[in-house]
Parts: C-alpha cells; structure tokens; sequence
C-alpha cells in the first residue's frame, strides 16, 4: 500500500459543476443492511454506474460477502472505498487516540478486505467534525473531508417517493449525494435513479475521478 501522505485537511462538499461533462459522485454510507450492499454492488455491475462507498468495519458481515463481486469494479475504478471510522462515532466527542485507531483499523480492514487504500478520503459519521478531528486525520494522510451537497435522506425509513424527490432535488452538476446502504427502499429504486441521470446528462463518477486522485498513490 503507498504510504500516507500527511497534510492539512480539505473540506469538500461539492466538485467542479462547469467542464466538458456534467459530473456526480454518488456516495453510500455504512452497510447495516447486506442486501442493500449486495444490490448497490449488482446495480454498479450491470448499469456501470461509478459508485463511491464509504463502509464501517463493524459490519465486516454485510461487505465480506460481496468483496469477491466488488473486487474487478475496484481493480478497474469503477468502485471506490472511502474512510467511514470503524464503528461510526462521534468522532469530535473522541480523544485524540481514539480517532487515530478508529480510522486507522478502518483502513486496515478496507485494504485486508478489498486491496486498496482509503486516503487521503474521510468522511465523518453524521458529518461531525472539528480542527482537531481534521488536524488529526491529516496526520494520518486523510487530508480529504468528504461531506455532502445533497442526500436521498435514507438515514432513516422512508418511501420510495421521498427518497426519490429528494433525489431531484440533489442530481445537477458537481454534486455529492449522500445515500445509505441499510434500509431496503432504494432496492426496488435503482433504475429510476439512473433514469433520473439519464434525463439530467449527468455522469456518475466516483470521488478520485471528480477530484483527479488516484488509490495507486492514496493521494
């Protein structure tokens, strides 16, 4: 694995909106529900749509399964993995060794599981953070913090219909959408997502892509 390369923290909510291609990253939170880890990985593989994951090692029982289906769409960048912390804290509640171990362990998992890095891509739980978290994330080489510009507002249960007007209103160009992977309602929901994209001539892209990284180098 490369190693990190520390620096300060950057802030990224949204990507570039302007350029020759309208681009999205589509990024999933957590994993409590297998099945709908299982169904985002089957939907990445026979749409290719480019999908950025941002797991919990916790739930090791939900994403081991689907390594083996994720690992060409890893290999190839279609799929990306991002850092989520380990158990999913609060991590400005934490002391400093604390959010060291719950991102490193996360990392280590992430790598043993599917081959890759997470750096220098953070996101943390509940989108809480402060100086110090980032200051202490840098450190490790996590010198991107992933937040959002628009959510499916999956976190909790929801219908299909407020899951997809949330969708219209978080799809337009350079956007970072939230979604999660725990609740089953966005299962039966995939083909109108990519139908949505379609009709907006939106690209999905994961965030190396957005933001020209690269997991060979973790920066």
């Amino acid at each position: 694995m490369p190693a990190p390369r520390p620096g300060p923290s950057q802030l990224l909510d949204r990507g570039p909106a302007d350029g020759p291609r309208a681009r999205i990253a589509l990024t999933i939170d957590d994993g409590t529900c297998a099945d709908c880890v299982a169904g985002y990985g089957e939907f990445a593989q026979r749409s290719g749509t480019h999908l950025t994951f941002s797991p919990n090692g916790v739930l090791d029982g939900a994403w081991r399964p689907q390594a083996r289906a994720l690992a060409p769409l890893i290999a190839t960048g279609h799929v990306q993995m991002i850092n989520h912390t380990w158990s999913h804290p609060r991590l400005s509640t934490l002391p400093e060794a604390k959010v060291r171990e719950e991102l490193e362990r996360n990392d280590e998992w992430v790598v043993k599981l599917f081959g890759v890095t997470t750096r220098p891509y953070y996101r943390p739980p509940f989108g809480e953070r402060d100086t110090a978290v980032d200051t202490i994330a840098g450190s490790l080489g996590y010198t991107r913090s992933v937040q959002w510009s628009g959510s499916y507002g999956d976190s909790l249960d929801v219908t299909p219909e407020f899951l997809m007007e949330q969708a219209r209103k978080s799809f337009w160009p350079g956007a970072i959408v939230l979604g999660h992977a725990n609740r089953p309602t966005v299962l039966g929901l995939f083909d109108e997502l990519l139908s949505l994209l379609r009709q907006r001539r939106l690209e999905p892209v994961t965030l190396d892509e957005m933001f020209g990284t690269s997991r060979a180098v973790g920066a």
